[in-house]
Formats: C-alpha cells, structure tokens, sequence
C-alpha cells in the first residue's frame, strides 16, 4: 500500500490483514518508494494514493505499469477525486474512496482487493488496444438511413470508467444519439469521473439533471446519489434509491426506463462488472425490440454482469472494447 497519511496506511493494513488470505507485504510513503517496492516485493496488488511527496501517485503509477504490471486500485479522499481518475488512464484499474470503519467501506474495499488482486494486468493493457486511434468520420452509411437509434444506454462497473473513456475517446462530435450511462461509483465522485471524461470526448459529458432532455452530441452520466429513469416524454427523472438496492446507481432501473421508452430505437450496452446488475433491464430492452450489446471478457476488468447478460440469451452482440465505438457508430446510421 502507498499513502504518505499513516493514519490512513494503519487502517488500511487492520482491515486487510483482518481478512482471511490477505497479507500486507509491504508499505510505501511516496510514489518512488512504491517503485522500488514493487520491484523486490512483487505484490499481488497495491492500493495507492494520488497526492504524496517526492513523487506523486500518477507518475509512479505509470512508472510500475510500464515496468511491473500489477494491478493498482486508487484510494483516495473526495478532495482528490479530479486527479485520481487520471490515475485510471495510467494503467491502475479502478478508484475508491479512502476507507472509515463503517461496514459498508470496509466490505467494499475487501472486494475490490479481491476482485482486482486476480486481473491479468499485461494482458489486459494489450486487450484495451491501447494505441492511438483518429475519431472517426461520421458520415452516413449507405443504406442504412432507417437504422438510427434515438439513444445509447450504457451500464457499467467495476473496470467500466477505463472502458467508458476508451469508448467516448474515439466518437465523433457529430454522433446523432445520445448516451446516458449508468456506472457504480462512491457518492461525490461523480463530478470528478465527467470532468475526465469531458477532457477525453468531442462530446458534451455532463452529470444528468433532473429534468434533461436527452440530446445528440451529449453525455448523461447517472449521479451516484440518484436512481435514473427515462420517461415516456424523454424526460430524465432522478429519484431516491429504492430500498435493498444493493448497487448504486442502479443499471437496472435506468436500462429497464429505456427499454420502455425507446423500445426498438434503443441501444443497450452492458460492460465489466461484478454482479448482475443491468442484466435485467438488457433483456427489457431485447424484449422491446431494441439492440443489446456486451463488452468481451479479455477486455473486461471483472466479466461478471455482462457475462451473465450474455449466458442468458440477452444479448445480440459480443463486441471487443476496440471495436465498440465503430459498431455505435453503425447502429445509429454513421460510418467509420
């Protein structure tokens, strides 16, 4: 673990090494510390900080990456939400608030170390078809006027914000729908994941409102404080969560309003993610006449909900991460 707050480090090493199978092998004040010690230790995982002394956490991150591929989960404060994002397109694989000893934080961090501790980093960089790719040409596609979808609804999780960049990275300013998304993140950490993505997109990314309307060129990302649902005007509603949700935001909730409001003009893609939430509202919207479409499993961080997607029968379309922005552009009538 890598953070310059020993308070912090402590917590971090009672919670973890309460755990059955879990060991802390080593520790690390600064970013160049965590270098050498990721070298002579080689840890299954390391969880990091972004704002350390010496050397801060994005340069050391890329640093181990490139040198040692290891699996790095990014704990930090609200305060530094911003710059941790950052840290996702360095290599590390997710961000998670810095843990208290309430048993919600607790359970969450214990399952990410978990879930992360078994991701094959190297292969797994190499199937994010990390290279350089132009934005394509959106011009129509001969033939396929009647085939624009009025909207692209996206529900992801664990490993999902890495994906999400990846996807919005590569779609024109012009793209003729737009894309709402829900991805589980931590409450305050909203703002900070859209700022990074509206640093990456020709499109607008905002945080949705109550009371927008869905419109081409733009993004809608689901607050983490909120359910999401569309209504049959079109109109975006958030609402309190419903009692025993286990994820927040809810996949489920948002995906199942567009199958019921889209119908056949909606696109549905479920991407890496523990759980089974959004498999739900996949087969609403396959049953509405919509298309569905899943994100692979090398690409995938964790192939959990959109595995299960799949294996059910709810999905018309595996595609790999590389190639799911040019099949958007194809569903809704553009050409790469």
């Amino acid at each position: 673990m890598v953070d310059d707050s020993g308070l912090v480090r402590d917590l971090i090493r009672a919670i973890l090494e309460s755990e059955p199978g879990i060991s802390v092998v080593g520790e690390a004040a600064n970013g160049l510390e965590a270098i050498v010690k990721v070298a002579s230790l080689k840890p299954d995982i390391v969880t990091m900080d972004i704002e350390m002394p010496v050397m801060g956490g994005l340069e050391a991150i890329e640093k181990i990456i490139a040198a040692h591929p290891v699996p790095i989960l990014v704990v930090t404060a609200l305060t530094g939400v911003r710059t941790a994002f950052a840290a996702v397109s360095k290599g590390a694989l997710d961000v998670i608030e810095k843990p208290d000893i309430s048993i919600e934080n607790v359970k969450r961090l214990i399952t990410k170390i978990r879930l992360l501790s078994n991701v094959d980093v190297s292969a797994h960089q190499l199937a994010l078809g990390r290279k350089n790719v132009a934005i394509a040409d959106s011009r129509p596609v001969q033939g396929m006027e009647g085939a624009n979808a009025a909207l692209v609804a996206i529900a992801a999780s664990t490993g999902g914000p890495q994906a999400i960049h990846s996807i919005l990275s590569r779609l024109p300013r012009t793209f003729p729908a737009p894309v709402i998304i829900t991805q589980h993140i931590a409450e305050g950490f909203t703002q900070g994941m859209v700022d990074w993505l509206n640093a990456a997109t020709p499109l607008t990314v905002v945080v949705a409102g109550n009371g927008d309307r869905p419109c081409a060129g733009h993004v809608y990302v689901n607050p983490a404080e909120h359910s999401m649902r569309i209504t049959a005007q079109r109109v975006i509603i958030l609402g309190d969560r419903e009692p025993g949700q286990v994820y927040n935001p809810s996949c489920n909730t948002l995906l199942c309003s567009v199958a019921a409001t889209y119908k056949k003009e909606a696109i549905g893609l479920i991407m890496s993610g523990m759980g089974d939430d959004g498999v739900a509202g996949m087969k609403e919207i396959r049953m509405a006449g919509g298309t569905t479409l899943a994100q692979d499993a090398k690409s995938s961080v964790v192939f959990g909900m959109n595995r299960l997607a799949v294996e059910r029968g709810y999905v018309h379309k595996v595609v790999t991460l590389d190639k799911i922005p040019a099949e958007l552009m194809q569903r809704v009538g553009t050409r790469v």
